[in-house]
């Protein structure tokens, strides 16, 4: 249902709605499916040959990793639904059984392609590198007999066969845990068994030869030694297999006492989901394939066929090979150029603040040099009082958690909201939760049935004119990791409106309180979508003159969609850049005519929200006020109903001038971009001018710090124009 939009001189509002409904179910795409069509993108980033060798196998590992998270939440998800006998629609009209049927359909073209692009284009082309995955039939003695005392030292103590007759019953398949089944006969009874051996975790996918460039699986090492395993008896045949279990986390919070306890309990209890996919090596017989269906308990829709190696994202250790001239270039993080100082005196953030914002762009400006140098500096700074932190995903050594630790300890006020439900990081937060409360953080676990998802860090600082707010909203997690890996926005500010606003979340989020009013920022649940709705309904009314730019994750919410629907049958230019999911259908007549839809996939991770409204038109005809926000929250239904989420606007002509550049470069690649059509499809956009939206970033980042400081507004590099190309 599209709430309150409608363009005036034009149709009513009901008419609108009547109008966007005739186009029903059509008028989205299936949210599993453009999921998997992110994963088809990295599947064609393998496939660039422009790119470093070891960078594409990092997104097949990437992809690999995807696939696991996929059947463990989504495909889960789906089954439940089956299970329980739900048979309501999806936005795109498909009931769950039929999303499975499609889903396993286009999985297995992608198996299909992700075996083809590993064994006939990496796997070749690294042995050109001298980079070399053999396999244990091509190894010659010398090879072999290092292996046979790498099995002997290293491997074979830390295994377990378990046989499975009457008396040991088919041994429990944990998790993403790669296994062999081996059949063995004893040669005196003439009886045969079938034995399960666990490929340990603990130990690395891939072993390494003594040239440092040869790789074997740690498998098919198993699989040689197998009669070292069973001494005495007759190896037959063997296969691999690896087995995916929900593992969507469940909790109960309403009837639980203690979150922490009732999270620690499901996550033991994840490792018995019920069992979701079914990996097995194509070679293996259909006798075999039917034992481990009946005892795992899978369905034979579950079961996929691969020739490649099961569990790629084990490649990440053939890409942390010290080879430069197989990576990409890399990249050291620049020092924001207000945040620069001569020499190596550190910068009194805390002046700089109270006179202007700063805008932090990660990986490009240094994450280490701002955001940790912010919450450090306050853990240090006497006249601090108390500083307010969320941590959604932080990293293993996290020097922002240490710095409120610290602070705790000299006797600041701390306040620390750890969300134990983020998807797979529930452990590593419970260690750091309990870590905080030791050290007397006060420690919250977030609101009763919504994730806190926002990124906002609040400093509470005596000043001469009374205590001033400092604070930090930001579009990534607090984890100086991914700060290198992921592209993010932060917004440093010292606006006592925006400080104001941020103390109030985080009274909302460790107290009582019913806040439903803000000055400045967005909240979710609250407000940020009623306020998106009605900015998307202003640029309606304003029709070919409005303008609405956004640069997101995932693009989901029906209603949002239905929205944009509206505008741009108003006439409105909409541009959208979503890396991930997208649900919305472009350049479909009388419906999203004059949206156009890109997706970037580069070396880094597009992991920026940017919201623009208004501004000057396409055209240039036209002036109207300008918004930009930035933030957490991306146009999905979690984001915008079940999750604590927070966009701030960004009103500094200077920050504003940055944010406009990164959409425009955005809109401008055509080196890393694809296009979607109204067919649902997705295309690489060609390389005409050759605009990578990164490189010119990182190039931008080398030219600010070296003037040392902010550069002044200039019209931009690089205009979109309306039929799509790029102008200078």
């Amino acid at each position: 249902m599209v709430v309150g939009v409608v363009a005036p001189h034009g149709p009513s509002l009901a008419a609108e709605r009547e109008a966007i409904a005739a186009f029903g179910y059509q008028r989205f795409t299936n949210r599993e499916l453009s999921r998997l069509d992110f994963g088809a993108r990295l599947l064609d980033l393998s496939e660039d040959a422009r790119m470093p060798l070891l960078e594409r196998v990092k997104f097949v590992a990437i992809f690999a990793e995807l696939l696991d998270e996929f059947f463990q939440v989504r495909v889960a998800g789906l089954e439940d639904q089956v299970a329980g006998g739900v048979r309501t629609r999806s936005a795109d009209g498909l009931r769950p059984g039929e999303q499975l049927k499609v889903i396993r359909t286009r999985v297995q073209e992608l198996y299909a392609r992700q075996d083809h692009i590993f064994l006939e284009q990496l796997v070749p082309a690294l042995a050109n590198a001298g980079v070399v995955l053999s396999d244990w039939s091509t190894l010659d003695d010398d090879d072999r007999e290092y292996l046979v005392e790498v099995f002997r030292r290293q491997i074979f103590p830390v295994l377990t066969p378990l046989a499975v007759d009457p008396g040991h019953p088919f041994p429990y398949i944990s998790n993403l845990s790669l296994n062999l089944v081996v059949e063995v006969g004893d040669p005196v009874t003439d009886e045969l068994r079938v034995a399960r051996v666990k490929v340990p975790p603990v130990l690395p996918r891939f072993v390494v030869m003594p040239d440092g460039e040869r790789f074997v699986p740690l498998e098919q090492v198993i699989a040689a030694h197998l009669d070292t395993l069973f001494p005495g008896m007759t190896i037959g045949h063997h296969e691999t297999f690896r087995l995916t279990r929900n593992a969507d986390l469940a909790v109960e919070e309403d009837e639980a006492d203690d979150l922490l306890v009732a999270v620690e309990m499901e996550l033991r209890r994840r490792r018995f989901g019920r069992a979701v996919r079914l990996e097995v090596a194509a070679g293996a017989s259909e006798a075999v394939r039917e034992m481990l269906t009946t005892e795992l308990e899978v369905s034979p829709d579950g079961v996929y066929q691969l020739e490649a190696p099961i569990g790629l994202s084990g490649l990440w250790a053939v890409y942390a090979l010290d080879r430069p001239d197989l990576h990409e270039e890399t990249w050291t993080p620049m020092t924001p150029p207000y945040l620069a100082t001569a020499g190596n005196a550190p910068t009194e953030l805390f002046a700089v603040l109270r006179e202007r914002d700063v805008l932090v762009h990660h990986p490009y400006d240094s994450f280490a040099t701002s955001v940790e140098a912010f919450i450090s500096q306050a853990a240090d700074d006497p006249d601090v009082l108390g500083i307010k932190q969320t941590l959604y995903r932080t990293s293993g050594d996290s020097p922002i958690v240490a710095s409120l630790i610290r602070a705790a300890e000299s006797g600041k006020q701390v306040a620390a909201l750890v969300e134990l439900k983020a998807r797979f990081d529930e452990l590593a937060n419970i260690g750091w939760a309990k870590a905080l409360e030791e050290a007397g953080v006060h420690v919250v676990y977030g609101l009763v049935g919504l994730k806190t998802h926002s990124k906002t860090a609040l400093v509470l600082r005596r000043e001469e004119d009374g205590i001033r707010r400092y604070c930090h909203v930001g579009t990534g997690n607090y984890n100086s990791k991914t700060a290198r890996l992921y592209e993010d926005i932060g917004l440093l500010t010292s606006d006592p409106d925006i400080g104001a606003d941020v103390g109030d979340v985080f009274n909302y989020l460790t107290g009582f309180s019913r806040q439903t009013h803000y000055r400045q920022i967005l909240v979710s649940p609250v407000t940020v979508r009623p306020r998106l709705l009605e900015m998307i309904a202003a640029e309606a009314a304003a029709g070919p003159q409005g303008r609405i730019v956004m640069k997101l994750n995932g693009l989901t919410d029906p209603e949002m969609i239905d929205a944009l629907y509206v505008a741009s049958r108003a006439g409105v230019p909409i541009e959208l850049n979503v890396r991930g999911m997208c649900c919305l259908r472009p350049g479909i007549p009388e419906l999203s005519e004059t949206i156009r839809v890109r997706s970037i996939v580069g070396q880094f991770l597009e992991h920026s929200r940017i919201y623009r409204f208004g501004g000057q038109s396409l055209d240039g005809t036209d002036e109207r006020p300008l918004t930009l926000l930035i933030g957490s929250a991306d146009l999905m239904e979690r984001n915008l109903d079940r999750r604590v989420e927070v966009l701030t606007p960004v009103r500094d002509p200077l920050l504003q001038a940055r944010l406009l550049e990164v959409l425009e470069l955005c809109f401008a690649d055509d080196t890393n971009t694809w296009a979607l059509g109204a067919d649902r499809r997705w295309r690489k956009v060609p390389t005409t001018n050759g605009i990578s939206v990164q490189d010119r970033l990182r190039a931008l980042a080398l030219e600010r710090a070296r003037r040392r400081r902010e550069p002044e507004p200039r019209p931009p590099s690089f205009a979109p124009a309306r039929n799509g190309r790029t102008s200078r």
